[in-house]
């Protein structure tokens, strides 16, 4: 009350000082909280995660991700003022590591993202189909036995892209939107791993039958057709069957190898471009054991009359035979040691072996590359030399 009534008492000049002086410390406090809310906001968006070089992997794979609008902060920020506080402080330290140059890469997040995170958006008390509309994952179970999200979608918004050694200092210059792209389209390094599913269920003594994972028990309709079996398999198989590989290949009792290659972000940085391998169907059929297991048994029309008439029939349909025959021996061939030139070696006894030939050639053609794609080029260089 004196205070009050020593103000009201004192000069005008002086109560005029004491109001500017008062006007100004609120107008610098809001000032202040404003700048300060300001930047909280700006260093907390997805675009000044960006700012440092260091992390241009991170963002443009995420960029180019599922989850690119989800700001990094929302995943990597727990909710609350302490674990702003905190990730503030973590980031002066990291900015301090860059200015002295100390930090480690490739850049790793000290903790794995926590299911909260997720379940902002994503209901997993409801969340039992996956997109395919084919798989059954009750997420409400997962989540009762306490297993992290990021077990099964580790990759899902930077397409594992440290677990690849993709990050290193010397590429960061190299990283933009287009990388980003390529990083994120090969769907191995994004999407849920099969094999991450198996591994968990055995070593947790939980059913591994197709049936507890999917609805369709991996029958697809083509697979019901009555000649699918005998008849139309393979021709779907030359359409894609890398398609057929991704069901396939946990049938095989040994690795397929056929479509391991330069990855997609190597072939990238190399030439700026990305090629898919290209695999055709009798390649893949010797090679997985699940198709050798058919492959190896005699057909039914492999009879005695079979010799004399399977000219004609491999004239008709060339690709069938060599699903498991090939023309010559090469060691390669686990399917069938049977091949064109078990019983049909070059004869040059034959003076009209040239008019016999399954391709004409001319009197005076030589021995070139293209002969060996037939022919056995150990055993022909031993007398013929390329000209």
């Amino acid at each position: 009350m004196e205070e009050e009534n020593q103000k009201r008492s004192a000069p005008p000049r002086i109560r005029y000082k004491l109001f500017k002086i008062g006007t100004l410390t609120v107008l610098f406090l809001a000032l202040f909280f404003a700048i300060g809310g300001l930047g909280l906001k700006a260093t907390s968006s997805s675009t000044f995660c960006s700012s440092c070089h260091e992390m241009k992997p991170e963002y443009y794979t995420w960029k180019a991700s599922t989850h690119s609008e989800v700001d990094c902060v929302n995943c990597h920020v727990e909710a609350g003022a302490k674990n702003v506080a905190k990730s503030k402080a973590d980031g002066a330290v990291g900015f301090y590591k860059k200015t002295t140059n100390t930090y480690t890469a490739p850049i790793q997040m000290p903790k794995e993202i926590p299911n909260s995170a997720c379940e902002e958006c994503h209901d997993m008390k409801t969340r039992e189909v996956t997109a395919s509309g084919d798989l059954i994952i009750p997420h409400d179970k997962h989540l009762e036995k306490d297993i992290q999200c990021t077990k099964c979608h580790s990759g899902v918004a930077h397409g594992s892209i440290a677990e690849r050694n993709v990050t290193f200092k010397s590429d960061y210059e190299k990283w933009d939107t287009s990388l980003g792209k390529t990083m994120m389209s090969d769907i191995k390094f994004t999407r849920t791993k099969m094999e991450t599913c198996m591994e968990c269920h055995e070593a947790r003594n939980v059913t591994t039958e197709c049936e507890a994972c999917h609805k369709t028990a991996m029958y697809p309709k083509s697979h019901k057709n009555e000649d699918f079996k005998l008849k139309s398999h393979g021709l779907q198989a030359k359409d894609n069957v890398k398609d057929c590989n991704n069901c396939h290949q946990y049938m095989s009792k040994e690795e397929i190898t056929l479509f391991n290659g330069k990855p997609a972000y190597t072939q990238f940085l190399n030439s700026g471009k990305v090629e898919t391998k290209q695999i055709n169907q009798q390649e893949y059929a010797k090679e997985n054991t699940f198709c050798k297991a058919c492959h190896l048994q005699r057909p039914s029309s492999h009879n005695k009359e079979f010799i004399n008439s399977h000219g004609v029939l491999a004239k008709k349909n060339e690709d069938s035979c060599l699903t498991c025959h090939d023309y010559e021996k090469t060691g390669n061939n686990k399917t069938s040691n049977v091949t064109c030139n078990s019983c049909h070696p070059s004869s040059h006894e034959d003076k009209e072996w040239r008019e016999t030939h399954p391709i004409r050639l001319p009197n005076d053609v030589k021995v070139s590359e293209t002969c060996y794609q037939c022919h056995n080029e150990k055993k022909c260089s031993s007398c013929h030399k390329e000209d």
